[in-house]
């Protein structure tokens, strides 16, 4: 999930199917340092989740749920991002506010290393990280109504027409996002990429569950949201940042 991934996938295409839906990413082995090797190692046992897996190795096993309040060992507010990257937005985020809970949902190793070296260098300690499929998380991992908060920042555009299908915000990651909020919870998307905006709103105003938290065509930008390279990479070749906000409401 995280953006603007190689689109070197014909290859891919002949190797064995563990899933019944394409995923929004492909994961590569990208080296660590020994900076990253080591946090992985004396890290991950506080801030890693275990995940039970079905076939496919960022897979969640359906049933395999968390109990929140054994992992944060308290009841509290519960943020969702979904393809966290290096950790920049959540670890920003968690340090401001100790009250609130925090989830990062990645599939690339170094950038989970990397946002736990950040986060232990902050202290932070209200924040967990999962590496799996997001949409496997909000199904089978999390429990329905969970979470108070949802965030998709600047995922992969998927932009050739050939690979669209491996969007991550389609109809059916609206039916799971929809499960894993709590009613009232608030869903905030933001792209630099025009099309992939149109269909987000597009998928999002036509989702049973959703209704628009904003007025005009597009959301104001999300004050909590951190510049990252994606954004500011969007910036400087001047495509427009758009940013959406829905409410989970009630079934």
């Amino acid at each position: 999930m995280t953006p603007h991934a190689a689109d070197n996938l014909d290859a891919m295409d002949a190797a064995p199917v563990f899933r019944d839906k394409p995923v929004s990413f492909v994961r590569r082995s990208g080296r660590m340092s020994e900076a990253q090797d080591r946090a992985w190692a004396e890290l991950s046992p506080f801030y890693l989740l275990p995940v039970e897996r079905a076939a496919a190795a960022t897979s969640v096993k359906a049933g395999a749920t968390v109990d929140l309040a054994q992992v944060y060992g308290r009841s509290a507010r519960l943020v969702v991002e979904i393809g966290s990257g290096q950790g920049h937005q959540i670890v920003s985020a968690a340090a401001s506010d100790p009250e609130t809970d925090f989830l990062a949902v990645e599939v690339f190793t170094a950038g989970l290393a990397r946002t736990m070296l950040d986060a232990d260098r902050e202290g932070v300690k209200n924040l967990r990280l999962v590496e799996a499929n997001a949409p496997e998380v909000m199904e089978h991992m999390l429990p329905a109504a969970s979470v108070d908060e949802l965030w998709v920042f600047f995922p992969d555009p998927w932009h050739k027409n050939k690979h669209m299908k491996r969007r991550l915000v389609a109809p059916d990651f609206a039916r799971v996002a929809a499960r894993a909020l709590r009613p009232g919870g608030t869903l905030r998307l933001a792209t630099d990429w025009q099309d992939y905006a149109d269909q987000m709103r597009d998928v999002l105003d036509e989702a049973d569950g959703f209704e628009r938290a904003f007025a005009g065509e597009w959301a104001e930008r999300f004050d909590g949201r951190v510049l990252t390279a994606f954004e500011r990479k969007g910036l400087r070749v001047g495509r427009d940042i758009r940013d959406l906000t829905y409410t989970r409401v009630s079934p």
